[in-house]
């Protein structure tokens, strides 16, 4: 499975911003499929992830509200809608496929993935 990130960027405080993730080659191995970030020095944070077979999200507390996570079953596309961006939100977004079922608390762990993406860069102007 190949995951292509794309849609970062330079936005204003405030702003929005939709980040999309192409699954290709086998993505019938698909089980779940997650949005991570990772800002300098710190260590990649889980934000949403999304049941590949039944398009259910789930989000952690706290990140639900601003961040809204969807899938394009025809595109085998997961996207992640963002609004009212802080600086503090700027980070590499990246996305992540699982190939097994896990408990639900194990998808914050990014030791749940097989598959990574490059990653996206997402700059937030104050």
């Amino acid at each position: 499975v190949q995951l292509q990130a794309s849609g970062g960027g330079l936005v204003q405080t405030g702003g929005p911003l939709r980040l999309s993730c192409v699954a290709s080659g086998g993505t019938s191995n698909i089980y779940f499929m997650s949005w991570f970030r990772q800002a300098p020095g710190k260590e990649r944070e889980f934000l949403a992830g999304v049941y590949w077979g039944s398009g259910a999200a789930w989000y952690p507390d706290g990140v639900k509200g601003r961040f809204t996570i969807s899938k394009d079953s025809a595109q085998d596309t997961v996207y992640l809608q963002m609004n009212n961006l802080h600086p503090e939100d700027a980070a590499i977004y990246y996305c992540a496929a699982a190939r097994l079922f896990r408990p639900r608390s194990d998808w914050r762990s990014t030791k749940a993935y097989d598959y990574w993406g490059q990653g996206t860069q997402v700059t937030v102007s104050s």
